[in-house]
């Protein structure tokens, strides 16, 4: 059977919180299985534990946020969707403050983390949220409407397309779609970095935001061209942190999932409203698993491993 996985010893790290700019101590501890993927907030006493699902998210603005009464974690997408990318159903996730560390903007360094402290398989079975019937939130049911969309759909496989238009000489409009089964998060999706516009980070600094962006964890650019030295690490990086974020947010539903995500023009928001949307529709899911590894789809049917150099 395909089995639940997590790590097979504890690694820390540290970084800077992108908001915050102050230095935060991270720790991924293997978790029993049928645990899911759950924070603890150390430098709380006594310690805060916050699952990572969906109820659990608090703010979808600038990143997402997941909180259990005070306490809050901020900018949890890039390390959800490492452990999306590489399969992790259980895990503590120790962090020592009210954000995420930042490390490069993409998810490169929590693969690194992962495979670094190696993967072990679980005598419980992987259970997966297999999709039946579309769900949907388009941008004339928001507040605010730019013409986003969000839909989840059938699909035998794990396949992720998004679509961005940016008034911007640089970015302008990008499209990509990622089917799993042909090629893996750590190739394809893990190291595209966050972006944004260079008077969009002056305009966070001025609110006291950002204080830990820097070309070191982002793509900034200006009006005509990228600031970072050594450029891009995809011709279309931007669209591809974009789908980085929509494995990351949807992982809050707490499963793997068997289906097809597309969006235009959206983001955290957008995600989470279908996430509450899919949830609110029972008949649209149904959890499975899979007594026999070759009837699983493809994308979930080896072990990602794959090497990552940083």
């Amino acid at each position: 059977m395909i089995k639940q996985r997590t790590l097979k010893s504890a690694i820390s790290a540290t970084g800077i919180g992108l908001h915050t700019g102050e230095k935060v101590f991270l720790t991924l501890r293997p978790a029993p299985p049928n645990t899911g993927i759950r924070f603890l907030r150390t430098d709380l006493k006594p310690a805060v534990e916050i699952p990572a699902i969906h109820s659990s998210v608090s703010d979808t603005r600038l990143a997402t946020t997941v909180g259990q009464g005070e306490a809050r974690i901020s900018t949890v997408e890039h390390l959800l969707a490492a452990l999306a990318g590489m399969a992790i159903d259980n895990l503590y996730v120790e962090v020592s403050g009210p954000e995420m560390p930042i490390m490069d903007g993409s998810s490169a360094t929590f693969v690194f983390l992962l495979q670094s402290a190696g993967i072990e398989l679980q005598n419980a079975a992987k259970r997966f949220l297999k999709i039946k019937k579309p769900i949907a939130v388009k941008g004339d049911s928001l507040a605010n409407d730019f013409g986003q969309s969000v839909e989840l759909k059938p699909f035998d496989g794990f396949r992720v397309s998004h679509t961005i238009i940016y008034d911007n000489a640089v970015i302008k409009k990008q499209q990509a779609t990622i089917d799993f089964a042909e090629t893996d998060f750590v190739k394809s999706v893990s190291r595209a970095r966050t972006f944004g516009l260079m008077q969009e980070f002056e305009q966070l600094r001025e609110m006291n935001l950002a204080q830990g962006g820097s070309l070191d964890n982002a793509i900034v650019v200006d009006e005509y061209r990228i600031l970072n030295p050594d450029g891009l690490r995809h011709e279309d990086e931007f669209v591809r942190h974009k789908i980085l974020d929509a494995i990351g947010d949807l992982y809050l539903l707490g499963y793997s999932i068997i289906g097809e995500f597309v969006g235009f023009k959206s983001g955290h928001t957008e995600n989470h409203l279908l996430r509450k949307a899919l949830l609110e529709n029972t008949s649209a899911w149904e959890l499975v698993t899979f007594g026999d590894e070759s009837r699983a789809p493809v994308a979930y049917s080896g072990v990602p491993n794959v090497e990552l150099a940083i």
